[in-house]
């Protein structure tokens, strides 16, 4: 249990690194935050804080640097208190002025995300807990394979090609996909999934292993919950003194590169609504150790959008956070 004077140090050091990218010494805390305490004072509670896993000396007679521990503490308090409000409205106000579906937005984003903060942007689209499906439709493809389209409310899109037990004209193929329709479109798959069987195997008797293998595959589909994400440009991370180490830029870029580890871990970290913050080791990401993933949810339609910034630890929590609240904000706005 931290004191109040150890937790304002320790505060005070997350807060002066992420402005100076230098290690923090104990004349610094003292002269710019902690006036009533002397650097001696200071320096022996930065002492014990560093035994208690809370700061970290890189070298001897160097100043402190925060761990992922006190970041956490860091962040844990700019999320419980107000923070400024309208930091990203400009950004905000501009995607929604172009008019654009779910997913032209999120691109749009992940791109302007990127120049306002320097870091990388993220956009995703996830699947609700309870998904509701907009639209299935059936297309020929040769004599034994059919695609499966599969639209669900907030416009995410899964797709597949399945195999058939024989030939299924176009014609069936249309009326397989106006039956189905029927029966799920606008409805949550909970509520349909039990019926759906007996009920199309009712309507289309003659097909009943047609009907087995288009039902397996859309609900493998649906209940994949799989996540699609969108990243913006690299380019503005090569410049920050946090990637300068050849070998933390490589573990980045390679995380970049595996698009499905990369929904997984958005997928994971994306609780609720509202805005997450993953730190450092706390991913669970080896190539994460050095970076910090920011994520703020909001839900459209029958999906969650999700917004983030993917950057080092020693990023501006507090100006991420406000802005992509106000990007998250500007989502629940726009037209179905």
């Amino acid at each position: 249990m931290l004191t109040e004077r150890q937790l304002e140090i320790v505060l005070s050091v997350v807060y002066e690194y992420i402005r100076s990218g230098e290690s923090v010494g104990s004349r610094t805390v003292s002269k710019r935050y902690l006036c009533s305490h002397s650097p001696a004072t200071i320096r022996n509670e930065m002492s014990d804080l560093e035994g208690m896993g809370f700061l970290s000396q890189p070298y001897t007679s160097a100043g402190r640097v925060p761990t992922t521990r006190a970041y956490r503490l860091y962040v844990d308090s700019v999320l419980q208190r107000s923070r400024s409000k309208g930091v990203g409205l400009p950004l905000a106000e501009a995607l929604k002025r172009k008019r654009q579906d779910l997913e032209g937005f999120l691109n749009e984003a992940t791109d302007l995300l990127g120049r306002l903060t320097h870091y990388v942007g993220i956009g995703a689209i996830a699947p609700l807990n309870d998904v509701t499906i907009k639209n299935v439709s059936f297309f020929k493809v040769d004599s034994r394979n059919v695609l499966l389209v599969v639209v669900l409310e907030g416009g995410l899109v899964h797709h597949k090609v399945i195999p058939m037990p024989w030939d299924l004209s176009s014609d069936l193929l249309d009326e397989f996909s106006r039956k189905m329709n029927m029966a799920v479109s606008g409805r949550p798959w909970s509520e349909v999934r039990a019926s759906l069987e007996g009920y199309l195997l009712h309507q289309l008797s003659e097909f009943s292993e047609a009907c087995r293998v288009a039902l397996s595959t859309l609900g493998e589909m649906v209940e994949s919950r799989q996540v699609r994400v969108f990243t913006g440009p690299v380019s503005q991370m090569l410049s920050l003194p946090d990637f300068q180490d050849l070998s933390r830029l490589k573990a980045f870029f390679s995380l970049l590169e595996q698009e499905e580890e990369l929904a997984e871990l958005v997928a994971r970290h994306s609780v609720g609504n509202g805005v997450s913050v993953v730190i450092g080791e706390e991913s669970q990401c080896p190539e994460l150790e050095d970076c910090s993933l920011v994520l703020a949810s909001s839900p459209k339609g029958g999906a969650k959008a999700i917004v983030g910034i993917l950057g080092p630890k020693r990023m501006d929590y507090e100006r991420v956070i406000s802005v992509l609240e106000d990007v998250a904000s500007a989502i629940e706005g726009l037209e179905e």
